[in-house]
């Protein structure tokens, strides 16, 4: 769909103008970088590919008694072993940030009310520092040779925390202030990006900017409600697609990243996609993560979303004999066409003059340990995957699975299937 020329929606129209207007925050800035400040290789400026696992936010919200990352050192030492040289975590900038009131909190309490069994986060209600596991965390990283990417998906994990969620601008605001805590206890110089927003514009916890997307599902419907918006001259109210909601998106996040180029100019900052790439203007991203998956095709759609339900009454058995009878029987076209579409983010990359890759990928987006499930799948479909990815050069960041966690311990035990990959990734 046209978009027409790149040009920024005005104040009335975004609904507030937050990223403009905002203040500089105290204890960061380039302003007042110290000279000598490390930063560590950015994303852009990679070489040769990082094999990169996702930890999300397990790393943090399963780091207790009994965890699976219980000790850091250990586990970060057996990814190390694995042959993973990167890391993809969420940052958890919610919970760094302070209060409006600037008050830190230093302890969160993330509470389960239910015991469905879960793949990620924390499987028991269990309490967490944010800060001083940043602290912690991001010098073993380095020491085990595992470079940073920080993420968020910003999302609540049962805490009582609420204020930043639904705040204007709360997304700036947390990363700003995470940012320049990091800065001012010298731990940049491992981190090689920031991810501003898992899966943007919709697989997060920012309910702000989901309301404000929502207000623009229906074009004519938000004229309606906003008399005083300006629209662009070359705005299409009866465009096929909703013209108003991409160019929201659009210059939100460029906006976004503007901001934070200001006060952060040596990092590299874009947001994860996992969806719209056609429309998406990339021209303030310094990479594209697409994430892809084999099960989006629609064949998997049913039996892909039972699997994820976790029911335990289910006949897992017959689901696990479906999905890989799907892959098995299909596999030619599966293949081709997830090829087509790896090629397709490598061209929409070059064509932005950006590096490109995969944090989350191939096969599967739902799996877990189970008597009745098992992890062909998975691992049959990394294997060819990330040899397409490696056709391009400008794929810089290439994961094996979404499961490179140790509390899936069916593929995390397989070291030696860990570093045959990983060593293709990274040779």
């Amino acid at each position: 769909m046209r978009i027409g020329r790149r040009e920024f929606i005005q104040k009335s129209l975004i609904g507030a103008g937050t990223l403009a207007a905002m203040p500089s925050f105290a204890n960061g800035g380039a302003s007042d970088d110290k000279e000598g400040q490390a930063y560590g290789t950015q994303i852009s400026q990679i070489k040769k590919p990082l094999a990169i696992a996702m930890w999300d936010f397990s790393w943090i919200l399963r780091h207790h008694r009994y965890g699976s990352f219980e000790n850091w050192d250990r586990t970060l030492a057996g990814l190390a072993k694995r042959g993973y040289n990167a890391i993809r975590i969420d940052a958890m900038p919610q919970f760094v940030v302070s209060t409006k009131e600037g008050k830190v909190v230093d302890q969160f309490r993330s509470v389960r009310n239910d015991w469905k069994l879960a793949m990620w986060g924390n499987q028991y209600t269990m309490s967490f520092r944010p800060r001083e596991a940043l602290l912690e965390f991001l010098p073993l990283c380095k020491k085990h040779g595992i470079k940073v990417g920080l993420a968020t998906w910003f999302m609540q994990h049962g805490t009582d925390r609420k204020d930043i969620f639904d705040e204007e601008g709360g997304l700036l605001r947390a990363w700003s202030e995470t940012l320049s805590f990091l800065k001012s206890h010298g731990l940049m110089d491992n981190v090689i990006y920031v991810d501003l927003l898992n899966e943007y514009p919709g697989v997060h916890g920012y309910t702000w900017l989901k309301k404000e997307l929502n207000k623009r599902s229906d074009a004519k419907q938000f004229i309606l409600n906003n008399p005083d918006a300006h629209l662009p001259e070359d705005f299409d109210l009866d465009a096929k697609g909703n013209d108003l909601r991409i160019r929201f998106t659009n210059d939100y996040m460029n906006e976004l990243i503007t901001a934070l180029k200001k006060e952060f100019p040596q990092l590299d900052f874009f947001a994860s996609l996992d969806s719209g790439l056609g429309s998406m203007d990339l021209s303030n991203y310094a990479a594209l993560d697409f994430h892809l998956w084999i099960v989006k095709h629609p064949m998997f759609h049913k039996i892909h979303k039972e699997i994820g339900q976790r029911d335990q009454s289910m006949a897992l058995y017959e689901k696990n004999k479906q999905i890989y009878a799907l892959w098995k029987d299909n596999r030619s076209m599966l293949l081709k066409w997830t090829e087509g579409r790896i090629d397709g983010i490598a061209k929409t990359a070059a064509d932005n003059n950006i590096v490109c890759g995969n944090t989350e990928g191939w096969g599967p987006v739902l799996c877990y340990d189970h008597p009745e499930l098992d992890w062909r799948f998975t691992k049959e479909a990394a294997d060819v995957c990330v040899d397409f990815a490696l056709k391009h050069d400008n794929y810089k960041f290439i994961c094996t699975s979404n499961f490179t966690h140790p509390h899936f311990k069916g593929i995390w035990n397989d070291v030696a299937w860990h570093q045959q990959i990983t060593s293709r990734i990274k040779k």
